[in-house]
């Protein structure tokens, strides 16, 4: 993976983490109700989940790479048909809502509810699937990229679910209302949408 092609996929991974999801409900959640360093634990189980979707995409791709270019050119328009359809639906989603009334979990119960929550997502993996296809060069070895997306994708999401649950307790009043989560929601649509139509129309290795 080139330098520029690796900025490109940081620039993704940002945008991914940022954006206000099942992930960032999680964290917010565990921080208001725990504290950072026990919400770490959550964190911890997100990236434990995460990992496990790359590999699980990584093999697949490694495999389609081997049958056909032509099939690897059609994942990354059908990734790029996904960015925009995800996009529309992000606009059109509801506010998300932050229980922070829930039950207290032990710390390795906090873990497994990361993990859980990451893993029974289908559409973490799908977006994965959709997403990594764009920043892996076919001529190149495959175990090192997906290594490198992988190291980067769980680092930039670990930074930022951390800010999450640390900003969470000072923000509480400004999370329970709808009005800011919409505003997010429909940022991010607007520019998943725009990723979307730049990836369909970017040219191929």
């Amino acid at each position: 993976m080139s330098l520029s092609l690796w900025l490109g996929f940081l620039a993704a991974a940002i945008l991914i983490a940022v954006s206000p999801g099942p992930g960032a409900a999680a964290s917010m959640s565990a921080g208001l109700r725990y504290g950072y360093w026990a919400a770490l634990r959550l964190i911890l189980g997100l990236q434990c989940a995460l990992l496990i979707q790359i590999t699980v995409v990584a093999a697949g791709l490694g495999a389609l790479l081997e049958t056909s270019a032509l099939a690897f050119d059609v994942v990354k328009l059908c990734g790029a048909a996904y960015l925009i359809w995800l996009g529309v639906q992000k606009w059109r989603a509801r506010p998300a809502a932050i229980d922070d009334d829930a039950p207290r979990l032990t710390q390795r119960g906090l873990f497994i509810e990361g993990l859980l929550v990451n893993l029974t997502n289908p559409k973490a993996i799908v977006f994965i699937a959709a997403l990594t296809p764009q920043f892996v060069d076919p001529a190149r070895p495959q175990a090192l990229q997906f290594l490198i997306i992988g190291l980067t994708m769980c680092s930039v999401d670990t930074l930022v679910m951390s800010c999450y649950a640390l900003l969470a307790t000072r923000l509480a009043r400004w999370l329970h209302a709808p009005r800011a989560w919409r505003a997010q929601n429909r940022l991010f649509g607007g520019i998943f949408v725009g990723a979307g139509v730049l990836l369909a129309s970017s040219g191929h290795y």
